[in-house]
């Protein structure tokens, strides 16, 4: 017996699949290596760059040292700016390297 089908959308099917693996969360922590460059600007974004997440911490590579100590010295304020454009506070600290 043949029965109708709902027609969904792409975008209708992949979010449904995400929710069922259970990786939304970590796909969310990942959205902050799409928009570093937005956070800190293009100009720190070009010495530095997101390399890892892991339980809401970002680990953050930095090409040198003064500008690791900057990034540091502004840590909260970055957090509040991925938070804020991220909607969501999924990250919860930064680590710079």
């Amino acid at each position: 017996m043949m029965t109708k089908h709902e027609t969904v959308t792409l975008g209708t099917a992949i979010e449904a699949l995400i929710r069922r693996l259970g990786i939304a969360g970590k796909l969310k922590e990942y959205e902050i290596v799409e928009i570093w460059p937005g956070i800190v600007g293009e100009r720190i974004a070009q010495v530095s760059r997101v390399e890892s997440v892991e339980r809401g911490v970002a680990t953050v590579r930095v090409s040198a040292a003064p500008w690791r100590t900057e990034l540091t010295f502004r840590k909260k304020e970055i957090l509040e700016k991925i938070h804020q454009t991220m909607n969501s506070d999924v990250i919860q600290d930064i680590r710079f390297r």
